[in-house]
């Protein structure tokens, strides 16, 4: 037996070698647009590959990186080119691989990144003859050319706009209109030149045609546009303009046929689209805690009492789970409407002031807006991760959420309230509105026309446009119940909202805001609405953080990397096709979830436990009497995090930068959004 013992310890590390080989063999393949392999088989980001920092367990990413490494004020881009960090942030791919602009600060449309490290410029600040940026990118020769313009030449205002000789921006439509705009009055200077052409000077700010007057010019639309804001045309929607339609709109040889979508019937008399299934329910938050009426009737219940104030409120129709923030606290609280008894459960501590909550039901995140900290920020619905996707805005106080086309929307009412739009992903933002308005503060989708609705509390109006910004139109104005709003919701032909001035919940028709209701009096000190019902969180296909995008697989959500990813774990992705992608399970790297690699590493441990008892049992059979012995078995659990995939270990002593917090404006946030 001593012989056997001998032979079974010699053939033992070839036997290692050759079970090891076989078990990289069968790790899952990295994404190689992504990620790098490393040499024990296991995946990192590109990025963290020859940075100088080892990521890889075996050191393996920082090999065979070169000899030259790039200077101390140099940038290594992704490609190993080395760039000049003034370069940096710039809004231009200077490394051709984008990684340059990868870290950079989100900064919003008529303003000037100076650096990831540094906050946003005022657009008129560039080229100004002085340094606002630390390193003096912001006046650099290849940004202003060799002769650096005069703080006037360095226009803010849209191309649409007029100039004012103190700064000021109007429309080019209103200059020489024989009415001051301009707070100095030079929209009104030089306009008796008989031979004057407005239209020679950057077309009139017009989008398409300009025609020049004895005095003033006007825009003007081809045939089938429209004139918007004097200046731009948009095309002509029959069916919008005309507004005759619920939802879906056709239009055929010059008239037009109104359809419903999938989970609505059309009523055979009113012709208009009701939901099928249960009963639609309301749920607001106020004094009295967090409510729930049938919008039949006039019964109501309250799932959790005695809250510490209303807050912003969203739901999970999938299982009836409402989420609340408590106001002017940094806490957000779930319970289910489905279960007795109804306890309130602790879900995320957060940072600031939380003004709207937004749930997306296609890939299970929870979405909010922090006033102190000018940021919308993520959440698993666990509130088990959680970060920030998009800072540096002036007082955010709505968001909503369209999993199924991939955007992200969202309303700030500070110094420059606007609208805006972003991939959930990331990319692509865009401002939807930024004219004529002044404090948006509330949200809401109707889904089956393509439409974003908000309420304007410093207009008293709610207004709706399209998912493009385009076809814009005020639908309810000031009526006596429209004051200070609490609260937005579409549903069916209705638009409902909740008045903190008359205590009320109302709503009227979203078409064109006729046919106004009181559904609810005396409602106390109300903080937020959201109407529940399947229809309006439909299950289907994933746009995976991007319109015109759905993965063949699975559709992978990473809130763990430098930005919020979306990504299919497949390379091939196809536009528009009717698969459900699901939402792929984390797995951290001591925990490996491929079957086929699970099953060689339980036949490895329990080949060396053979091999260390064999050994063992040989050591003591040649020196001292026998000894049983128990083989001890072993239990790999899977994570239980179902968003997070797999990356590099997080540094324990890394710590979130935080924000300077500025005093909110409760104004600003006193009608929050509803998703």
């Amino acid at each position: 037996m001593g012989h056997l013992g001998r032979i079974v310890l010699l053939l033992a590390p070839h036997f290692w070698l050759h079970i090891r080989g076989a078990a990289a063999h069968s790790l899952p393949a990295c994404n190689q647009q992504l990620e790098f392999r490393c040499n024990d088989g296991s995946c990192v980001s590109r990025l963290n590959a020859c940075d100088g920092h080892v990521h890889c367990a075996d050191g393996s990413d920082e090999h065979h990186c070169g000899h030259s490494r790039c200077g101390k004020d140099e940038f290594t881009c992704r490609s190993r080119r080395c760039l000049s960090t003034n370069l940096l942030c710039n809004a231009v791919d200077d490394c051709g691989d984008g990684s340059d602009e990868v870290s950079c600060n989100n900064c919003s449309t008529g303003t000037f990144s100076c650096g990831p490290t540094e906050a946003c410029l005022l657009a008129n600040k560039i080229c100004d003859g002085q340094n606002d940026c630390k390193d003096g990118r912001d006046e650099a020769w290849v940004l202003c050319g060799s002769v650096q313009a005069s703080p006037q030449s360095s226009s803010a205002c849209a191309a649409s706009e007029f100039q004012c000789g103190d700064g000021a921006c109007i429309r080019h439509a209103w200059r020489c209109d024989h009415s001051p705009d301009c707070p100095d009055g030079s929209d009104e200077e030089n306009c008796d030149i008989s031979d004057q052409d407005e239209c020679r000077d950057n077309n009139g700010g017009c989008s398409h045609y300009c025609l020049d007057k004895p005095i003033g010019f006007l825009c003007r639309c081809p045939d089938d546009m429209k004139l918007v804001e004097d200046s731009r045309c948009e095309e002509v929607d029959v069916c919008l303009d005309s507004d005759l339609c619920d939802q879906l709109c056709i239009h055929r040889n010059g008239s037009l046929t109104c359809e419903c979508q999938e989970g609505y019937h059309m009523d055979p008399l009113t012709r208009e689209c009701k939901a099928k299934g249960n009963e639609a329910q309301l749920v607001f938050s106020s004094s009295k805690g967090i409510q729930v009426k049938n919008l039949i009737n006039t019964e109501y219940k309250v799932l959790v009492p005695h809250l510490p104030g209303p807050g912003p409120v969203a739901v999970l129709a999938s299982n009836l789970t409402v989420y609340w923030a408590q106001q002017g606290r940094g806490s957000i609280y779930r319970t289910s409407a489905a279960e007795n008894p109804k306890e309130a459960v602790l879900v995320l501590k957060v940072q600031g002031l939380v003004s709207g909550l937004a749930v997306d039901w296609i890939h299970q995140l929870l979405y909010w807006t922090s006033v102190e900290a000018g940021s919308i920020n993520a959440a698993l619905l666990d509130g088990s991760l959680q970060r920030q996707l998009i800072t540096g805005l002036d007082r955010p106080s709505a968001v909503a959420v369209d999993p199924l086309q991939g955007f992200l929307f969202w309303a700030q009412c500070g110094n420059t309230p606007k609208i805006e739009r972003v991939n959930q992903d990331g990319h692509d933002r865009m401002a939807l509105v930024t004219g004529l308005i002044r404090q948006p503060v509330a949200l809401s989708l109707d889904m089956p026309r393509r439409l974003l609705y908000w309420f304007d509390q410093g207009m008293r109006s709610i207004s709706r446009i399209n998912m493009e910004g385009q076809h814009r139109k005020i639908v309810v104005e000031s009526n006596g119940y429209l004051d200070r709003m609490f609260g937005l919701a579409v549903f069916e032909g209705f638009l409902y909202w909740g008045d903190e001035a008359t205590h009320s919940i109302c709503r009227a028709n979203k078409l064109n805001g006729r046919n106004l209701q009181v559904l609810m009096s005396n409602v106390t000190l109300s903080g937020d609405m959201v109407i529940v019902h399947s229809v309006l969180q439909p299950k289907g296909a994933s746009a995976c953080g991007r319109p015109e995008t759905v993965c063949q697989h699975e559709c992978v959500v990473d809130l763990m990397s430098e930005r919020s990813q979306f990504n299919c774990d497949s390379q091939q992705t196809t536009p528009n096709q009717p698969q459900i992608p699901s939402i792929s399970r984390s797995v951290p790297p001591s925990t490996l979830s491929d079957p086929t690699f699970a099953g060689i590493l339980c036949l490895i441990i329990f080949l060396s436990m053979l091999l260390v008892g064999m050994a063992s049992w040989w050591w003591r059979e040649e020196l001292r009497p026998s000894r049983s012995f128990t083989l001890q078995s072993f239990s790999f659990k899977e994570s239980q995090n179902p968003l997070i995939t797999q990356g590099p270990p997080v540094d324990p002593n890394t710590t979130l930068v935080k924000e300077t917090l500025i005093r909110p404006d409760l104004d600003c946030v006193a009608a929050p959004t509803v998703s």
